[in-house]
């Protein structure tokens, strides 16, 4: 009887630890929306900012997001408020529309970042954030 009640238990935890997998994948998936909607939060930061390192900084998130942290864009030195949310929305992606369009906003940023006047990079990144809320 008690093999039976271990056999019985193993199970039990086998079968919580596959739910507990589950719950995890499921998470991720909504985490690439919120990677989107902090990154399309950067470039409304960066549109509204009055100086070009201040708007410079908030596109370098935008792309940390975008590519996460094994990304060749992906700068260190620069904040990640995707951090804990999964490891990039682009190489998370798997709707070829969504991933057109975070490729177009990742292409963007970056031309906003070699952008010299304020207003140019603004107008970038009033760009980047409409596309990235095509992608949401």
């Amino acid at each position: 009887m008690a093999r039976k009640q271990v056999s019985l238990y193993l199970r039990v935890a086998i079968l919580g630890v596959a739910v507990s997998a589950v719950a995890s994948s499921t998470g991720l998936a909504s985490d690439t929306a919120k990677e989107i909607s902090v990154a399309a939060d950067q470039t409304s930061a960066a549109a509204t900012a009055a100086d070009i390192k201040t708007i410079r900084a908030h596109l370098h998130e935008t792309i940390n997001c975008l590519v996460g942290p094994n990304g060749d864009w992906f700068d260190a030195k620069q904040a990640n408020p995707c951090k804990d949310l999964g490891n990039g929305a682009i190489p998370e992606t798997t709707d070829p529309a969504k991933t057109q369009a975070l490729h177009a906003a990742f292409v963007k940023a970056k031309a906003g970042l070699t952008a010299h006047c304020p207003a140019d990079a603004q107008a970038i990144a009033a760009e980047v954030e409409a596309l990235l809320k095509k992608a949401m």
